[in-house]
């Protein structure tokens, strides 16, 4: 593919799921056109993609569109990375804001029908896995047993409002270092926490919060209270992922590594409000079944 431009940089792990693709930048310059013209005498591309917030002349535009009658697609980036890799282009420097447009709470169709996926998952998920969450107590207490077996923390939810989540602890209690963001090999982490975050087994608890309507099977992450004052300081519009109550797993989680940073969060957020935006039973039911890989060891991030 061609990528005229570069508004938008994909970064290692769209590199990957695009590695079936031939991916080559041109920059936008006064030789566009025969620049482009000669890619074409050497490949066979099937897509451009225009990722430029440069003006474009009449006669550029008239040049691209009219390769779609040569079979080659046309492309905005936006539009690109909606129906190619699943996330919602966001400008850091605030220069369109048009996407916001879009996100919308769901509708009370949209809801209920959350809502009954939630049950008819949880309630069942939580009989079949009270074996695995007593152990997981047991082991806890017996590899850290200065804290208690659960961890509560206050974490935003629906229309801002906060709520207690609870977890599995995974973390030592003795410690003297205080960090927002989970490490590669934390210290922090003892022996069975590692495999119940691997497995996301920490999380079952969380299943109660689920019941309660708090939080669904699938939204964004449930995040802590002071890491979101942070982030809307970075990104005024971070609130709109708290439309929608968040979720044990979301879209972003699956699609993306363990945020460490706040370009980490960035990108988070661009899946979080794909999935806000494009919800559907399919997307749930392929979040779902995705989810399930992760915890099963076979696949995922």
């Amino acid at each position: 593919m061609l990528i005229i431009g570069e508004k938008y940089k994909f970064i290692d792990i769209e590199k990957q799921k695009l590695k079936a693709y031939k991916l080559e930048y041109i920059k936008v310059d006064e030789n566009l056109i025969p620049t482009i013209e000669k890619k074409l005498k050497k490949e066979k591309y099937k897509l451009l993609i225009l990722n430029t917030n440069k003006k474009l002349s009449n006669e550029i535009l008239q040049y691209l569109t009219s390769l779609e009658l040569k079979e080659i697609k046309f492309l905005t980036i936006e539009h690109f990375l909606e129906e190619y890799l699943g996330k919602i282009y966001i400008p850091k420097d605030n220069s369109n804001i048009s996407f916001l447009d879009e996100i919308k709470p769901f509708s009370k169709w949209q809801y209920l029908l959350k809502r009954v996926i939630d049950f008819s998952i949880a309630i069942p998920l939580g009989i079949v896995t009270t074996p695995i969450m007593l152990y997981s107590a047991y082991r806890i207490k017996k590899e850290s047993p200065d804290g208690d077996v659960f961890f509560k923390q206050k974490r935003v939810g629906k229309n801002g409002k906060e709520f207690e989540c609870i977890k599995f602890r995974s973390m030592k209690t003795n410690i003297e270092f205080f960090d927002h963001y989970t490490q590669e090999n934390d210290p922090r982490i003892f022996k069975w926490g590692k495999i119940m975050r691997k497995t996301r087994i920490d999380e079952l608890p969380q299943l109660w919060n689920v019941l309660k309507g708090e939080m669904h099977l699938i939204g964004p992450r449930a995040e802590w209270n002071e890491l979101v004052q942070k982030y809307e300081k970075e990104w005024p519009f971070y609130h709109e992922r708290h439309l929608i109550a968040p979720g044990i797993t979301g879209w972003a989680q699956i699609n993306y590594p363990y945020g460490k940073n706040l370009e980490d969060t960035y990108q988070k957020l661009m899946y979080d409000l794909y999935y806000i935006k494009n919800w559907s039973l399919w997307l749930e039911i392929k979040t779902i079944f995705k989810t399930a890989m992760v915890m099963v060891g076979r696949k995922g991030l």
